[in-house]
């Protein structure tokens, strides 16, 4: 067989993983599909021209500035990103179906349109761009600079970024999208790498920043492969429960910028209104004399938060005591329970208990620990905490307290929403500590459950 016709025989790939093969497979070696093998188009010498090499560049050379970024207006957004968009940065915002994310990136491009008084380029694999210009109407958006382009092939919407030459270009979303150069369903393995890896290079050859937005799994990982997030600059996932109006966008990468950073929103039918004081808003509807809820502040990124962790203990009617955890680390309510049943003497052996965080907000840090087991001694003793009471600190499974980072500015943020008196580690307090509340130190979790109940 010549050397013409080998080039030109036609191979089979697979479409979960891209495995190729000579022949038809019905199961697939590399990744263990069935019946994914579709026919390939035979390779074509010279279809696709190498992209000129480039040039090596001296350390020194680079430009001393810093990043070109792209203020959007939008407090809470641009606090998460670092400050805003980097110029020719790629911006993947990931979310579970029907959180809003629609709705947010609009109001970015729409915002990004007036900020910049260039073209912004909405690609929208989803709806129409009939739809997408009623919800537009209905958020309040102008429009004036913002168009709107209903495509699914891939090609096709970086022909018309490439002719509109835009400021800010969206893609909703990459599950949709699709390179006609592969055989590959859209959403698949290959199109959803091939598709990020040519929106990488669009973005730093034209310098303009990329965001597009990606659907997540069951287990609330993004879909698709890993590699996904490692290709792109920026990862952002938009947190909250589904029947509440608050919605919270959570750094998960960012080569630009800190990945602890938070942004707060409430969803409302003129959409993502952004939220100036957290704090205050997951505290509105606290009540007085509660049973099983304290109040702690934690730390998301640079900004102090106060939440209410509220507790509830039952008898158990099931042979195993279930532990059910919402907002909060499943693993960190097991440790305490366990060690306030075999430190404190609590019954808790034939208790169900069920903790959660008000507001939808997700804690993961193990400054919560102490006002979790108060919350749970609360619920279990029927016995409420003073209202003016918050706690923080670590629990160790000795049932030592430990300190926990930037004491002072939890403090402060408690001083200033009114509350008197803090439970908090003896070990954390220093001499200079700044704080106009009454302390009430303890060494280990007894002796801060006899303080908080006293």
């Amino acid at each position: 067989m010549s050397s013409k016709a080998r080039a030109e025989r036609t191979a089979y790939a697979c479409t979960d993983c891209g495995y190729e093969s000579p022949k038809w497979l019905g199961r697939c070696p590399e990744c263990g599909a069935w019946n994914s093998f579709l026919e390939k188009p035979p390779t074509v010498p010279g279809a696709q021209q190498p992209r000129p090499a480039a040039t090596p560049v001296e350390v020194g050379a680079t430009p001393e500035d810093g990043e070109e970024r792209l203020a959007l207006g939008l407090g809470e957004f641009d606090r998460v990103l670092g400050g805003g968009l980097v110029a020719g940065s790629l911006v993947l915002i990931g979310g579970d179906p029907g959180i809003g994310k629609s709705t947010l990136i609009l109001q970015v491009a729409g915002l990004a349109a007036q900020a910049t008084g260039r073209p912004v380029l909405y690609v929208s694999g989803e709806e129409s761009a009939r739809q997408v210009g009623m919800r537009a109407r209905r958020l309040g958006l102008v429009g004036r600079g913002l168009y709107l382009l209903a495509e699914t092939d891939l090609d096709a919407a970086l022909a018309a970024a490439h002719a509109l030459s835009p400021a800010l270009l969206v893609v909703d979303s990459i599950q949709t999208v699709h390179s006609p150069a592969l055989p590959q369903p859209a959403g698949s393995v290959v199109q959803l790498r091939q598709c990020t890896l040519k929106l990488l290079r669009w973005a730093k050859d034209s310098g303009v920043p990329v965001v597009i937005v990606g659907h997540v799994t069951k287990e609330g990982e993004l879909a698709g492969p890993k590699v996904l997030e490692h290709m792109v600059d920026v990862v952002l996932y938009l947190e909250g429960e589904r029947f509440s109006s608050y919605r919270v966008l959570r750094g998960a990468k960012n080569r630009f910028g800190s990945v602890a950073e938070v942004g707060v929103f409430e969803m409302r039918e003129e959409g993502m209104v952004e939220v100036a004081n957290p704090s205050e808003l997951f505290l509105s509807e606290r009540g007085q004399d509660g049973v099983g809820s304290v109040v702690v502040p934690v730390m998301e990124g640079t900004r102090p938060l106060l939440v209410e962790v509220q507790a509830l203990t039952s008898p158990s009617l099931a042979p195993a005591p279930r532990r059910t955890a919402n907002g909060l680390d499943y693993n960190r309510l097991v440790l305490v329970a366990a060690v306030l049943s075999r430190r404190l003497g609590l019954p808790l052996g034939s208790q169900d208990i069920i903790a959660s965080v008000v507001g939808g907000l997700r804690v993961q840090e193990p400054a919560v620990d102490l006002a979790l087991a108060l919350a749970i001694v609360s619920s279990q003793r029927d016995r409420p905490l003073r209202p003016d009471l918050v706690a923080v600190g670590e629990v160790g499974l000795s049932g030592e307290l430990r300190s926990v980072p930037h004491l002072e500015r939890r403090l402060m943020e408690a001083e200033r929403l009114g509350f008197r008196r803090v439970v908090l580690p003896r070990s954390g307090v220093r001499k200079g500590l700044r704080c106009g509340l009454e302390l009430a130190p303890a060494a280990t979790l007894r002796e801060a459950v006899r303080l908080a109940f006293a």
